[in-house]
């Protein structure tokens, strides 16, 4: 998923100091880089499935945690991503630190701002929402440059395994409440523009970046 930045222009127009500015990618990579796949892709679409508890904490997830975080972080927009975004069908999907401040932090960011570490969340399950929800404006790391708005409960409570096994459970409202919503799709084969409204593509250059 992207940053309330890129994701809705009035705000990219002007984001604050040590905001989140769009890069103009060509979605290539070099050879240390994780290759995002885009909405063709048929794992985009594929039911993930769940990582044995036992298995978390060996090389085998944790490089593919390490992969997720690399391909997220190589995306100046980017605020969380899930495995199947780079091929691979576990339920798995990592926030970005910068996504888990508080709304006032982050407008207030700079670069004296401490960022929390990224946060990994394992076989995901929202188990609460509230009855409010709102129309938010989205876009996707898979779904480059569309973006639309997608009806969200304004709170959920998810329950899932961290990168070392430890159990979660933690309660989100709006903007993390909307990363949570979006990834959990990811990991259902569904993307955001699938039930979205307003879709419109807004290429880079359009995306108001500073220079």
């Amino acid at each position: 998923m992207l940053s309330s930045h890129a994701i809705n222009p009035s705000i990219a127009k002007d984001p604050p100091v040590g905001g989140f500015f769009f890069l103009r990618n060509t979605l290539c990579y070099n050879a240390n880089m994780v290759k995002i796949l885009q909405k063709e892709e048929k794992t985009l679409h594929e039911v993930a499935s769940q990582v044995p508890v036992a298995e978390i904490e060996t090389p085998k997830i944790q490089k593919i945690i390490a992969d997720m975080k690399t391909a997220m972080h190589s995306q100046d927009d980017a605020v969380a991503i899930a495995a199947p975004q780079i091929g691979i069908l576990l339920r798995i999907f990592v926030v970005s630190g910068r996504a888990l401040l508080s709304e006032e932090e982050m407008k207030e960011m700079d670069e004296h701002t401490k960022i929390p570490a990224d946060q990994v969340f394992i076989n995901p399950e929202i188990i609460k929402k509230s009855k409010k929800e709102f129309w938010a404006h989205e876009g996707c790391l898979s779904v480059r440059w569309l973006y639309g708005e997608v009806k969200r409960a304004e709170k959920v409570t998810i329950n899932a395994y961290g990168e070392n096994g430890e159990k979660i459970i933690r309660g989100a409202s709006k903007l993390l409440a909307q990363i949570f919503q979006h990834e959990v799709e990811h990991l259902d084969g569904k993307l955001f523009i699938d039930r979205a409204r307003n879709i419109e593509e807004i290429p880079p250059e359009d995306q108001g970046e500073k220079t």
